[in-house]
């Protein structure tokens, strides 16, 4: 069976219930999430086995994460325990007009005081198949990208696939680092990678070109581009999103291999209950189809794109739904039929 490693952080995310605003709540729904997390806990819900690897604290918080990341069947026998607080994450959710709004409070976290030699790479990756990361651990701190980098490039040694959600979080990147001067030898090792070009090239320091992504031969002239940047890169993978407002959005995806494009429709999402967390459902979407598809890379983009509009669905980080309900979303074309 395949094995996914994936190493990140993991937050409490608190969020004033409904759609109230800080300023009204008096309670706060506390669920634990993070990129990394939650694309390796859809894997696990897919069927594939999975392990996660962090630091959190020494304490009853920690302890909630660890419960969490075994509720959820994913593996968590390398988690370091150190530190004296979990990183934590408050969110105003947004409506109709009014957008969502997130304040970090993740400053000296556990997974911030990381360095090299904290993790046996060499142990963890035993008998594994992938690795995946994404561009918030190296955003978090100098020590976090140390480590990230020892991971990748150990994975590669140990002949691993290794992929990338780039996830640019402009509030994080704040001890002295730009994503450019950290983010393109990390790249280097990645396989797989998934986000749109302009920030693709911003973290790789090349000039922004706005491709029309209606036009799918400019748009494969810019992945084509962003290969040659990166000699590893076989598939780069794309949710696209047009937001009409907080709670409609305009669903599709992209996946560019071997010079060919594939391409789902756009579907209309309406009510959103939470979009946290979507880029990662399609990131385990795509990482399932380039897993068990058997190179249908059409069929990868369809399942990868049907698991991001079903995360819209769901409320808290994780997306909670089976590859059996992915499949049924697509042979229904969408149609949420009641099941009896």
């Amino acid at each position: 069976m395949q094995k996914v490693i994936s190493f990140g952080e993991i937050l409490m995310r608190l969020s004033p219930p409904g759609n109230l605003r800080f300023d009204q709540a008096t309670s706060f729904n506390a669920v634990y999430g993070g990129g990394e997390f939650n694309a390796i806990a859809s894997l696990a819900n897919f069927g594939l086995k999975t392990e996660f690897v962090t630091a959190v604290p020494e304490n009853a918080l920690g302890d909630c994460v660890i419960n969490t990341i075994r509720s959820v069947n994913v593996g968590c026998e390398n988690i370091l325990r150190q530190g004296d607080r979990l990183g934590l994450y408050f969110i105003e959710m947004g409506a109709s007009v009014r957008s969502s709004n997130v304040i970090y409070d993740r400053a000296e976290s556990s997974i911030a005081q990381i360095g090299t030699n904290n993790f046996d790479w060499a142990k963890i990756f035993k008998g594994a198949t992938w690795f995946h990361w994404s561009g918030v651990t190296p955003a978090i701190s100098q020590e976090a990208a140390g480590a990230c980098l020892e991971a990748v490039k150990k994975a590669s040694e140990m002949g691993l696939k290794i992929s990338t959600d780039l996830n640019y979080r402009s509030k994080l990147w704040n001890y002295g680092k730009e994503p450019y001067d950290v983010m393109p030898e990390l790249l280097q090792y990645s396989n797989v990678i998934i986000g749109d070009i302009d920030t693709a090239r911003f973290m790789l320091k090349k000039d922004k070109i706005a491709p029309d992504y209606k036009n799918k031969d400019e748009v494969k002239q810019a992945f084509l581009e962003l290969m040659e940047f990166l000699p590893n890169l076989d598939s780069i993978g794309m949710v696209f999103r047009e937001s009409v407002n907080a709670s409609h959005e305009r669903i599709g995806g992209l996946l560019y291999n071997n010079n060919k494009l594939y391409s789902e429709k756009i579907r209309d999402v309406i009510p959103i209950v939470d979009r946290v967390g979507s880029g990662d459902a399609f990131m385990a979407g795509l990482l399932y189809g380039l897993l068990e598809f058997d190179e249908n890379f059409q069929k990868t983009i369809e399942f990868a794109t049907a698991a991001c509009i079903l995360k819209h669905s769901i409320f808290g980080d994780v997306n909670r739904v089976s590859k059996e309900e992915v499949i049924n979303f697509i042979d229904n074309d969408g149609a949420a039929k009641v099941k009896r």
